[in-house]
């Protein structure tokens, strides 16, 4: 019998993984997802805020807190490989709400989480620099209080919200950096160019693939990048199989879409021999 890893195993060993070398972190949406990737042998996992929230019928960002944190236990329990959480804004416009939200969340067991400083307002898509610095300290300072071992992942959104201003955003994962952040995060950097500006901070960099680009694993790896998540794009590719199936009945009362669908058989021979190992851990 062998026992799951603890908590703090589990931590220590995302941070180890965040000290040298390149690993894919993809992003599970349910226990179902997530047990599915670790048994293909990924060594860490990250939380999708999308993912869930179209499990939940919600649009990505607005569902509550307690609903992310339930989330978050749920899935840090089910996992033997460290778990990152995309944990949005914190759920909290000042510092002081955004620390209680990081105290409640290192709580869930997670081995990671992310902060990011958009405001949810297309008018004013992220908070003023010296707020958003604010934010970050007071989520280190929430980490470090509760122990210090979560890793903690500062974002900069302004590539996804709008404002794809480089040097900003270098200034900010700079600032960021300074502030204590373990890891710096721009989603929505493309080219060379960006991701070696955020690289050369000299913090490790996660690197967001949503789309097919010529960057393989191996050439994010040159390029210095630690992380490479996919954020909701794998729940998307399940859900464009659902709709594209769902419309063909719908539309045209056909169900060719149905063709090359994984056996059933397949996937109860995969969760019985899970369930077998959890049950034996």
């Amino acid at each position: 019998m062998t026992a799951s890893p603890s908590v703090a195993e589990k931590r220590r060993i995302f941070r180890k993984l965040d000290d040298s070398g390149c690993f894919v972190i993809p992003n599970p949406w349910d226990v179902g997802s997530a047990r599915y990737l670790q048994g293909l042998g990924f060594k860490a996992l990250a939380t999708t805020s999308a993912g869930f929230a179209f499990t939940q019928g919600f649009p990505d960002g607005q569902f509550s807190r307690d609903l992310a944190l339930a989330h978050c236990a749920e899935l840090a329990e089910v996992t033997d490989v460290p778990l990152n959480v995309d944990y949005e804004g914190g759920y909290a416009d000042d510092p002081a709400g955004v620390a209680e939200s990081v105290r409640l969340c290192v709580e869930t067991g997670i081995a990671g989480l992310s902060i990011e400083d958009s405001t949810g307002d297309p008018n004013k898509p992220l908070y003023d620099f010296d707020l958003a610095v604010a934010r970050v300290k007071a989520a280190r300072a929430a980490i470090d209080k509760a122990g210090g071992d979560v890793v903690f992942t500062a974002r900069s959104e302004g590539f996804v919200r709008n404002r794809p201003d480089l040097a900003e955003t270098v200034r900010r994962m700079k600032a960021f950096a300074d502030a204590g952040a373990d890891c710096l995060y721009a989603p929505g950097i493309r080219t060379r160019e960006e991701i070696a500006a955020i690289v050369a901070i000299g913090k490790p960099v996660n690197f967001l693939m949503v789309n097919a680009t010529n960057f393989s694993v191996d050439d994010l790896t040159a390029m210095g990048v630690r992380r490479i998540s996919t954020g909701g794009t794998l729940a998307r590719t399940a859900w464009n199989g659902f709709i594209r199936a769902a419309r063909e009945i719908a539309e045209r009362g056909t169900f060719k879409s149905f063709d090359g669908t994984i056996p059933n058989a397949e996937l109860n021979a995969f969760f019985r021999e899970d369930r077998k190992k959890r049950a034996s851990s």
